[in-house]
């Protein structure tokens, strides 16, 4: 991770729309399937915006490979009962892993996956958001450090080894207008990302979290067809 990307993500991820409203879309589909306390491995967490959600379903470890990241981490969650692992045991440990705008970070993705399930309890889950459609694929995203966006196909075959429990596009509603600017964007090649990590002004990020947050009380209910992003949740065979 780059030094300017992690420096914003930590000014700019608290109350913020887009990580807010996948916080709850993230949550709203664990409450549905989990209804006893868990054991928990958010795996690259990143700035931390998950753990605390998370900590309601369980107990969390945290892995975070970005050294900086991963101190700020054990900084800031130095008086709670979350461990920040250096490395992954090699023990069935958990009952759900969690890899939130993660995979697309990672080179070969399958392979991963296929590491993280050896980590599972029995039928254990492993939940996963990511970027959608290489035709949105902008200078943001090799800024971000990622090899690829998806589509839905593309995570099935990654998870062939798993029962698919929820397989959904999301930050739909918004799809339109995210897409046709990250279009513009991406034909006249601008470096955009300054602008669009930074949490917007009060009334518009407020504006942006209530139509994104209306996602969150139907996603149990339906796949969404299109999507700025993915979201899916699998159980181990």
């Amino acid at each position: 991770m780059r030094e300017d990307v992690y420096k914003r993500h930590i000014e700019n991820f608290d109350d913020h729309w887009w990580f807010e409203g996948r916080k709850n879309i993230i949550k709203k589909i664990l409450k549905k399937n989990f209804t006893k306390k868990i054991k928990i491995l958010d795996y690259g967490a990143g700035s931390g915006v998950n753990i605390e959600m998370l900590s309601k379903f369980g107990k969390v470890d945290i892995f975070e490979p970005h050294k900086d990241t991963a101190k700020y981490l054990k900084k800031k969650f130095i008086n709670k009962k979350f461990k920040v692992l250096k490395k992954v045991s090699n023990k069935k440990n958990y009952d759900l892993i969690i890899l939130a705008d993660v995979l697309e970070h990672i080179k070969n993705d399958k392979k991963k996956i296929k590491e993280l399930s050896l980590k599972l309890k029995k039928n254990g889950k492993i939940l996963i958001t990511v970027p959608a459609y290489n035709f949105l694929f902008t200078k943001k995203d090799i800024i971000l450090g990622h090899y690829r966006r998806y589509k839905t196909n593309e995570i099935k075959n990654i998870f062939l080894d798993f029962n698919i429990k929820k397989l959904s596009y999301f930050n739909s509603i918004l799809f339109l207008p995210i897409s046709i600017c990250l279009i513009i964007y991406k034909i006249l090649k601008t470096d955009f990302i300054d602008s669009v990590e930074k949490k917007p002004n009060y009334f518009l990020n407020i504006i942006l979290f209530s139509i994104f947050n209306l996602e969150s009380n139907i996603i149990n209910l339906i796949n969404f067809p299109f999507g700025i992003s993915i979201i899916g949740f699998f159980e181990k065979k």
